[in-house]
């Protein structure tokens, strides 16, 4: 699944930018050749990786143009997907918590480079490392806080394996730091802060950090590696960096959001999208590699990866939990994007990727000025996978860091 899933939802960020270029056509739609060749491609995926359901949401000029729901929300029950399927977002919840911290930013109750040891008194977990009074909100949003991404179960302790600001190395433990952070701030409780300052006013009436009563009859299950029900969680705590269920068209009303900054004052809407750390071509993991070789074109900035080149920029992000994988990418520069989220750990379907891949993509590119296209490449450095498309008029690329939830190893 890990290698499909990558495939998948490269190539159908790319239909919105390739797909409506022409000025004739009404930009906010979707025509019914591009729709027939996904219901056809993203069935085939899903069978190949061992992946029982998924819910897409496609959006350009920052609207959302078309969802659909593939497969069943459980194998034995054969209950199918729809639009109100809810999900684990998993990972996708950081930017989410990032957005809510920046508006803390802009109404002057946080600064992002003051220690949040001056906000929350003691030590937090981390005992007697003096390198926790350097730790900033900065820090944190950009995963350069020197903390792992968990710590080993059951351990009291937090260890910090490198002064804050040193370098990335991804995290979810400096998010739940933060949040303890932004409840003592605010006097609320992180699922209250989060309802007020992201999912009411962006309309996100399906999500919520903590399980809620109606999810029984509208979150889908977990699956493990062959498509068997594994469980379904029901978290009753919050957790800032995993535990957001929401639908992928409820997550594309958040990336939308991004796209037009919304709710953010102008200057920190943008600065959430500024890089502030480079990432390394060792991985999201790089606790133990200072001295790894930094990506020329893969950063992150405050909650969202970034790729840039010349002329396009490119945010996103996954999610990884157990039995749910999903993803999240936008261009600013065309207003588009995808969300696209999974119920299955998936299986390493390797044999028939090069095949689908080159087949899927010859159809969905060929439509618009762009028609006919055969001159396109893939390419991997590192952690890095960059699929360019190289003639005119549509020059096109786009790469995706994958770390440990879309390895491409």
């Amino acid at each position: 699944m890990k290698r499909l899933i990558s495939a998948l939802v490269i190539t159908i960020c790319l239909i919105p930018h390739v797909a409506f270029a022409q000025k004739s056509r009404p930009r906010a739609t979707l025509n019914n050749v591009v729709v027939t060749r996904l219901e056809q491609a993203i069935p085939q995926l899903m069978t190949e990786a061992d992946i029982p359901g998924l819910s897409i949401a496609l959006i350009r000029d920052s609207k959302v143009i078309w969802t659909r729901g593939f497969g069943v929300t459980n194998s034995e029950t054969k209950a199918r997907v729809n639009d109100n399927t809810v999900f684990e977002a998993a990972s996708l919840t950081k930017p989410v918590f990032a957005y809510a911290v920046l508006k803390l930013v802009d109404n002057g109750k946080l600064d992002l480079d003051t220690p949040l040891v001056k906000y929350l008194r003691g030590r937090y977990d981390v005992g007697d490392d003096p390198r926790l009074d350097q730790m900033t909100a900065r820090h944190v949003l950009s995963h350069t806080t020197g903390f792992p991404n968990w710590r080993p179960r059951g351990d009291k302790t937090l260890k910090m394996y490198f002064t804050p600001g040193d370098r990335f190395s991804y995290s979810g433990e400096g998010f739940v730091y933060l949040s303890k952070v932004v409840e003592q701030i605010t006097g609320e409780s992180q699922e209250a802060f989060i309802k007020r300052t992201v999912l009411d006013p962006l309309d996100m009436t399906s999500s919520d950090v903590v399980w809620r009563n109606d999810y029984e009859s509208l979150k889908t299950f977990t699956h493990d590696w062959v498509g068997g029900v594994s469980g379904r969680g029901k978290p009753d705590k919050p957790n800032a960096a995993a535990s957001l269920q929401t639908t992928a068209n409820d997550y594309a009303k958040f990336v939308i959001a991004i796209l037009k900054g919304t709710g953010l004052k102008p200057a920190t809407a943008r600065l959430m999208l500024t890089p502030q750390a480079s990432v390394t071509l060792a991985g999201a993991f790089s606790l133990n590699a200072p001295d790894a070789k930094r990506s020329p074109a893969v950063s992150w900035g405050l909650g969202w990866g970034l790729e840039k080149t010349e002329d396009r920029m490119a945010f996103w992000h996954w999610g990884d939990n157990p039995g749910y994988k999903s993803f999240a990418l936008a261009l600013r520069g065309s207003r588009s994007g995808v969300v696209a989220m999974t119920n299955g750990d998936g299986g390493r379907s390797v044999t028939q990727y090069q095949a689908t891949q080159d087949e899927f993509l010859t159809t969905a590119l060929a439509d618009g000025p762009c028609s006919g296209l055969g001159t396109y490449t893939w390419s991997r450095n590192g952690s890095v996978l960059t699929f360019s498309v190289v003639s005119d008029p549509c020059p096109l690329r786009v790469a995706i860091f994958s770390s440990q939830p879309w390895a491409l190893q």
